[in-house]
């Protein structure tokens, strides 16, 4: 079999070196607008490494086939790159059992599957499901559409107004009658890192399940599924250097198996007759027809990247990053941050506003300069609501990021208020 190609990240590095780590994405070699590129969206998705961009040439190059159904070498080849991955994946969240670790799109269609086969199932009227206000749209639309269809009560945990929960009331919103506890592990517009272990002990003490929304947390600080103590986790590989496409969801042996498919086809049963059909063992009985091998196959040096690179190393780049910009943007009179201002209790994505300048204009006249932000309400609208905003601008870190890339967009923002006219 050709080795599936490795880069420069498969290198262990004693030193975290971001202006090293540069290097291994051509992305970042981009002029944009003559300027070098600037990328601080990282929350809507990553760069992606040499390695991985190698890895999807190489599959289709030397070794595409369909998985699980053929006996020739290439089917053969891809088979075990496509489930090498799922070890792999099973092993960086904590050392769970591979066949719980079913392959998705991304985190949104894991927590619909779960909502759709778990969520039908068991939950019913009058049952409570919780989840908090500071959700964006997928993981709150399938327990809205769910609470609507079931006859089920929804249930908030609020937030004060630094961005944190409010557990003052958790025993009361967390009763007997909960079900099923879904809730961010950080949120992706204020950055907050949610006590998850206290609400799950909570919820399991009432006899909830408890679903994680890892998308924001699982790339960018070490999440261990098995400690959590986690009944589900879903979290999607482009935001986490690898391609799109490809998301996953975690969930406890027990509980998958007594789960029924939310899709039907190929590769998901176990025999059919014309009158009937019994389901494959886990994880395929959630996986029907054709996956997407090829992102399936290039998420593994993905997560060969960032394993070498430690997710403790990652954490504590990150909250040096946002220790950085949280004092250069506290600098700015005309600026307002929202979320905690305390690093080592938010992650990297630091959402903000202009007093006299809409977030899209600042987006547009930063893109000017080669720096990408992201404006909007960030697919959480009832939060931005609840901040009293329409929308934010909105800078997110990775691996990648530099002091000087805050720098850089700080010296723009000051610009800004110059090219708008309000200096």
């Amino acid at each position: 079999m050709h080795t599936i190609t490795k880069s420069r990240a498969t290198v262990n590095r004693n030193k975290f070196d971001p202006a090293l780590i540069k290097r291994d994405f051509p992305i970042l070699q981009r002029k944009i607008n003559g300027h070098r590129l600037v990328y601080l969206d990282s929350a809507a998705t990553t760069q992606k490494p040499i390695s991985v961009l190698k890895s999807l040439d190489d599959y289709y190059r030397a070794h595409n086939a369909n998985v699980h159904r053929g006996l020739h070498t290439l089917a053969e080849e891809a088979t075990l790159a496509f489930e090498t991955t799922r070890e792999k994946t099973a092993q960086f969240i904590g050392g769970v059992k591979s066949e719980e670790i079913i392959y998705t799109r991304n985190a949104t269609e894991a927590i619909n599957m779960v909502a759709q086969s778990w969520g039908r199932a068991n939950i019913k009227k009058g049952d409570r499901i919780v989840t908090t206000h500071m959700e964006h749209h997928a993981n709150l639309i399938p327990w809205i559409i769910l609470a609507r269809d079931t006859g089920a009560e929804l249930q908030y945990i609020p937030i004060d107004n630094d961005g944190f929960l409010v557990l003052d009331h958790l025993e009361d919103i967390i009763d007997t009658r909960t079900r099923l506890v879904a809730l961010t592990q950080m949120s992706n517009v204020l950055g907050t890192i949610n006590p998850a272990d206290r609400i799950i002990d909570l919820a399991h003490r009432r006899g909830a399940l408890v679903l994680i929304d890892g998308a924001q947390s699982v790339p960018h600080m070490p999440v261990n599924a098995v400690e959590l103590d986690t009944d589900f986790l879903a979290f999607s590989a482009h935001k986490m250097l690898g391609p799109t496409g490809i998301g996953i969801l975690y969930g406890k042996k027990e509980i998958l198996e007594s789960m029924e498919p939310v899709q039907y086809g190929g590769e998901m049963i176990s025999a059919v007759t014309f009158e009937s059909a019994t389901w494959a063992d886990l994880p395929y009985k959630f996986e029907a027809g054709t996956p997407n091998i090829a992102d399936a196959a290039a998420f593994s040096p993905a997560l060969d990247y960032l394993i070498n690179l430690g997710m403790e190393n990652i954490r504590r780049h990150e909250m040096e990053l946002t220790a950085y910009a949280l004092e250069k943007l506290a600098s700015l009179k005309h600026i307002e941050v929202f979320g905690p201002k305390n690093p080592e209790l938010r992650g990297g994505a630091i959402s903000f506003i202009d007093s006299a300048i809409h977030p899209h204009d600042l987006a547009q006249y930063l893109d000017s300069y080669g720096i990408a932000i992201r404006a909007g309400h960030h697919c959480a609208q009832p939060l931005a609501r609840l901040l009293g905003v329409s929308s934010t601008a909105r800078a997110s870190f990775y691996i990648y990021n530099t002091l000087d890339d805050i720098d850089t967009m700080v010296e723009a923002l000051k610009e800004a208020r110059r090219y708008f006219g309000h200096v």
